[in-house]
């Protein structure tokens, strides 16, 4: 089983630096801090992935410069690789579902992009990328379910400790479990992991309870970011190994958690970055504990932040 160890995202901090942006922590209470990681690359934390994925290619000698990375993804991980892919001037290719929002493909191939839209759902354009790959030999960049993709992630941690050697708690959304994993990984041993999770996608929570990943129903405001039906295998396993907290938040405290953080701190969240914050309010934690929650996207409309 693939998984990820604190000297894989210590080797990731090394080989990415210069490549994304350190973003910066912010202190909001006497023991609490928002990491500000919606201010990376394209918007997200999956920067880190897509660079580490990608580099890590270019040393195996896989990375070809005519053949270059292709990725499934309308969302965020497409941009992300799309993004590395043009750093490192190589071609990306990114295959969408028929459904995807114009406004994403317009912003991959503004990246530069071949975007290829493919059946209805993400698993449709999932099973063309993996058979490009294998046809065209191009490296094939998952969204969150790789080593180097989790390790890559896991950096925002190795920033965090620096800025707040002493933090107790860290919370963190959870998808497809990629970020997870990565920051989970970073700080074993070091702090604990509170993983939160909507309602409406509960993946990391039903697999702790059923002892194996397992397939789940996806709804809910955050499903655009956190919308895996799925746990992925690195993040499941990382989870047994450090075992987290896991808690789960309703599409209300997601809404209001994202009102919160532009009313109070002028900090633009996309619902599943919010969803951290939202799980604060449930964590409640101890008098003294000294507490990070990670703000990973601001992919997102403002209009109706007010």
């Amino acid at each position: 089983m693939d998984t990820i160890t604190p000297a894989d995202i210590a080797a990731a901090a090394d080989r990415t630096a210069g490549r994304v942006r350190r973003t910066p922590v912010l202190r909001v209470g006497p023991d609490l801090w928002l990491k500000l990681e919606f201010l990376q690359h394209t918007g997200t934390f999956k920067a880190r992935g897509a660079f580490n994925r990608q580099l890590v290619a270019r040393e195996r000698g896989e990375l070809d410069a005519t053949r270059g990375v292709v990725a499934a993804s309308g969302g965020n991980a497409g941009l992300a690789h799309a993004f590395a892919a043009a750093e490192l001037g190589v071609p990306a290719t990114v295959f969408v579902p028929e459904s995807a929002p114009a406004v994403k493909v317009r912003k991959l191939r503004g990246l530069g992009a071949d975007v290829r839209q493919v059946g209805s759902e993400y698993v449709r354009a999932y099973e063309a990328a993996v058979a490009f790959a294998q046809d065209r030999g191009a490296v094939f960049c998952h969204a969150y379910d790789q080593p180097e993709v989790a390790a890559g992630a896991g950096t925002l941690a190795v920033e965090l400790l620096e800025d707040v050697p002493d933090v107790d708690t860290v919370l963190v959304a959870v998808g497809g479990g990629g970020l997870f994993a990565g920051v989970a990984a970073a700080l074993e041993g070091s702090a604990r992991v509170v993983a939160v999770e909507p309602v409406g996608a509960p993946t990391l929570h039903d697999a702790l309870a059923a002892g194996e990943p397992v397939d789940v129903a996806v709804s809910g405001v955050a499903a655009d970011s956190l919308g895996a039906r799925r746990i992925g295998s690195i993040g499941f396993d990382v989870a047994r190994r450090t075992r987290p907290v896991s808690l789960l938040v309703g599409d209300e405290q997601i809404a209001a958690a994202r009102r919160d953080l532009w009313s109070r701190f002028r900090v633009v969240a996309e619902h599943g970055a919010a969803a951290a914050w939202a799980g604060l309010e449930a964590y409640r934690p101890a008098a003294g504990e000294r507490v990070a929650v990670v703000v990973c996207g601001a992919n997102t409309d403002p209009s109706d932040l007010h």
